[in-house]
């Protein structure tokens, strides 16, 4: 097992790299979000930033109308550096450790590794977070969700599986050290407990708490507040 704070690029001992005429990020947070995951990055990194506040409407669960001002979405997560306006957690993460990273947190672009992964980066939320969402979404139609009750719960498995899979006998999904891509898919390993049992899956369960424990996850969680898929 290798050191529980151990990153990918960590022994070129580089340095943040500031762009722009302002260096403070600044991230729109909402809570109980995947913007969660850009605080836990921003503090693995060590980049200084701010957080604005936004709260989820305690009915219906939906940000709040005042995220439109940042953009037109109205999504989180959404961050604004040196006058730019990002959207989109991959788009984000890739932003992030490009302009800001030295190097880290990302294999060399140049070789193998770094297809497998922005693989992982798109795979989150492109493949993995979808089956997690629908049975949210159609637990909401009661009996008329039965049709497509067993397709999804087919495909969260499928999905869950094959993380499983790939992350036996390592910590993190490139090897013995984090990268982004393990940031960008921590949501759908958190949320996972919470529409699945996740504890079929050791490998999965275990990579959660592995990063889970991580200083720069708890400092993150002390940052941005109540966190309901801290567990």
């Amino acid at each position: 097992m290798q050191n529980a704070d151990n990153t990918y690029g960590n022994e070129k001992t580089a340095k943040a790299v500031i762009v722009g005429s302002n260096p403070m990020i600044i991230v729109h947070h909402l809570n109980d979000s995947r913007s969660q995951r850009i605080l836990w990055l921003l503090e693995e990194l060590q980049v200084p930033y701010e957080i604005r506040r936004y709260q989820r409407d305690a009915v219906t669960r939906l940000a709040p109308p005042e995220l439109k001002a940042i953009h037109p979405l109205g999504k989180s997560p959404v961050i604004t550096d040196g006058g730019r306006v990002i959207i989109e957690s991959g788009a984000i993460i890739d932003y992030i450790i490009r302009r800001h990273g030295g190097g880290r947190l990302q294999p060399d672009p140049a070789t193998p590794a770094y297809d497998d992964y922005v693989q992982w980066l798109h795979f989150a939320e492109g493949s993995a977070m979808l089956p997690l969402l629908l049975k949210l979404y159609v637990s909401r139609l009661g009996d008329a969700a039965a049709p497509l009750s067993p397709r999804i719960e087919s495909e969260i498995a499928n999905h869950l599986g094959f993380i499983n899979t790939s992350l036996a006998n390592r910590d993190y999904l490139l090897g013995d050290a984090l990268t982004g891509a393990d940031v960008q898919l921590s949501f759908v390993g958190e949320i996972a407990a919470t529409r699945a049992n996740r504890a079929a899956y050791p490998d999965l369960e275990a990579w959660v708490r592995r990063f889970q424990a991580r200083s720069a996850y708890q400092a993150a969680l002390s940052r941005g507040g109540p966190y309901s898929f801290a567990s």
